[in-house]
């Protein structure tokens, strides 16, 4: 019976190949500037470790706070110019209408002079080019106040890429120090996303059959992973190699070495 059993469980894996792979981190980014400035602060401290919100780079933001602060209180004002004026035309134009109306009574009146007629009718001209002047300012103010938004935005977005911060990212490294004048696509800092993490392995071209459906055995142990990137093209330093990935579970130590195996059972041929 043992016998039986023995070689049941040999012939239920037709192959197994064996690979080694570097745990890596599920993701390693560079943060590049998006801004030029000095540099005021880094805090060298948190590399290594898991980021808040905290900011961990600081570029010098003073002027674009000052600009900032101007941009908001003329905002304010010009806002607050363009209720008055709202308020201004309409009261300009109940006006004209009450003008109009008056002008298209008296036109044909014969007891009412030419001089007179003439007058209410000047009267309602004033009044109406009144009422275009006014709309005409509520358009350029809501033009100003456009502009004033936009720069709004430009400013806080320019003053947030120089505030970095990166969190629930694990600081790799930093790549200025304080005082350095940075451009924009200087290389600021590279974070790691360690919430998951990835294996990568080069297989030969024999092996990329039904790769997705093998078992994976990670030093010795049945995984429930499977493959989950493949790529069909052959990589260009590991030639006539193709590379897979796969996703693993966050580990607590980083860029160990593990052996890994795809055991493909025998109705997977």
């Amino acid at each position: 019976m043992k016998i039986i059993v023995t070689l049941l469980f040999i012939t239920s894996f037709l192959f197994s190949n064996v690979y080694y792979s570097k745990v890596e981190p599920y993701e390693i980014r560079t943060i590049a500037s998006n801004v030029s400035g000095k540099v005021l602060y880094t805090d060298d401290n948190m590399t290594g470790k898991k980021l808040t919100s905290k900011i961990f780079i600081k570029i010098d933001s003073e002027l674009d706070e000052d600009e900032l602060k101007a941009v908001e209180k003329k905002l304010s004002y010009q806002k607050n110019t363009l209720l008055l004026n709202e308020k201004i035309l309409q009261n300009l134009r109940q006006l004209v209408e009450k003008k109009r109306e008056n002008y298209q009574k008296i036109k044909h009146l014969k007891i009412k002079s030419s001089i007179e007629k003439d007058k209410e009718f000047y009267d309602l001209l004033n009044s109406e080019n009144s009422f275009l002047a006014t709309q005409k300012e509520i358009n350029n103010l809501k033009t100003t106040i456009a502009d004033l938004e936009l720069r709004r935005k430009q400013l806080l977005k320019t003053i947030k890429d120089k505030n970095i911060s990166a969190k629930n990212f694990v600081l790799y490294e930093i790549s200025v120090k304080a005082g350095q004048t940075v451009g924009v696509s200087t290389p600021l800092a590279k974070i790691a996303d360690t919430s998951k993490a990835l294996l990568s392995v080069y297989l030969d071209k024999n092996d990329l059959k039904n790769v997705k459906k093998k078992v994976i055995y990670i030093n010795g142990k049945e995984t429930p992973y499977k493959v989950s990137r493949v790529s069909y093209i052959a990589d260009t330093k590991n030639i006539s190699k193709y590379k897979a990935q796969i996703i693993i579970d966050a580990q607590k130590v980083f860029s160990g070495l593990v052996k890994i195996e795809f055991k493909a059972r025998n109705n997977e041929k």
